[in-house]
């Protein structure tokens, strides 16, 4: 299995993140790497995440920044 994300500004464009993540091999590694880079990420034009499973959407689109 493969978790992976996705960066989107908030309209739901997809943008590269300015912080280049990895596949992960579990959920929780995945949400992990996100608690560690959000800030990182929102800085570099991400305004929100979503998570997929071996392509199939896990839950998202969620926001990056706390009034979200």
């Amino acid at each position: 299995m493969a978790w992976t994300w996705r960066f989107e500004k908030s309209d739901g464009t997809e943008v590269e993140p300015v912080v280049t993540p990895e596949e992960f091999t579990t959920q929780g590694d995945a949400e992990s790497w996100i608690g560690e880079h959000w800030r990182d990420l929102l800085g570099g034009g991400a305004d929100q995440v979503t998570l997929s499973e071996d392509g199939t959407k896990v839950y998202g689109p969620m926001p990056l920044n706390a009034e979200g």
